[in-house]
């Protein structure tokens, strides 16, 4: 099995890794995963980093997870943006998301029966989640203090456009996609962007509050 974080270290694709993250990958197959907002309906230059990333994941002999983000598409990530994104029709993030699939279906093995890469939507368990559950079962865990101290959130609320309840929510919907992938599918790494470290991390803390256990992180 090869070292899959000495490989994106070496290609300079290694920004930020968790403690003992780099330990964990090297006893063993890991699954993880990278979640894609369907903005589009094709992938873009902006995704090239992370697709790279699941390859040589998957070739170093784990199991990569693609989340297509069929749920936290109609929120919007505040990461990165210094204005609040358009809002989609689930129609149209419908449209997106068919496209993305067949795309990265040519990146990914799919049909390997040891770590055959797994297709997941974040819509399939939030879209019979009430707005009581999500509070009760998420929000309790993850303090405002907490969320207020992300880089992200600083920086739409020192600018003009200021951050909606929205946006501001959209680091606690992804971190319970990660709470959900860890408990369901043993996925205990999340990968991403620089920008997506602080949602990243929220979900570790998640995993760590609501059930005692422990994830990774790498950007």
């Amino acid at each position: 099995m090869k070292n899959f974080v000495e490989e994106l270290r070496w290609r300079g694709m290694l920004h930020d890794i968790m403690p003992n993250t780099e330990e964990k990958l090297n006893e063993g197959m890991t699954s993880g995963y990278i979640g894609f907002d369907p903005t589009a309906d094709s992938l873009h230059v902006g995704h090239l980093t992370q697709i790279m990333t699941l390859i040589h994941f998957q070739r170093a002999g784990h199991k990569p997870f693609a989340l297509v983000g069929g749920a936290t598409g109609m929120v919007g990530d505040p990461s990165g943006k210094s204005d609040e994104r358009n809002l989609q029709t689930p129609e149209m993030i419908e449209h997106n998301l068919k496209g993305m699939k067949s795309q990265l279906a040519k990146f990914l093995k799919f049909e390997d029966a040891g770590n055959g890469a797994v297709m997941v939507n974040n819509a399939d368990w939030f879209k019979d989640m009430n707005l009581f559950t999500f509070i009760r079962d998420v929000g309790k865990h993850i303090t405002v203090n907490y969320m207020m101290a992300k880089d992200s959130v600083k920086r739409r609320l020192e600018g003009d456009s200021g951050l909606s309840f929205t946006e501001f929510c959209y680091q606690l919907i992804q971190g319970y996609d990660f709470y959900y992938l860890w408990k369901n599918n043993n996925c205990l790494v999340q990968m991403g962007g620089s920008d997506q470290w602080g949602n990243i991390v929220t979900g570790t803390e998640l995993i760590r509050r609501k059930d005692q256990g422990t994830a990774y992180a790498i950007t």
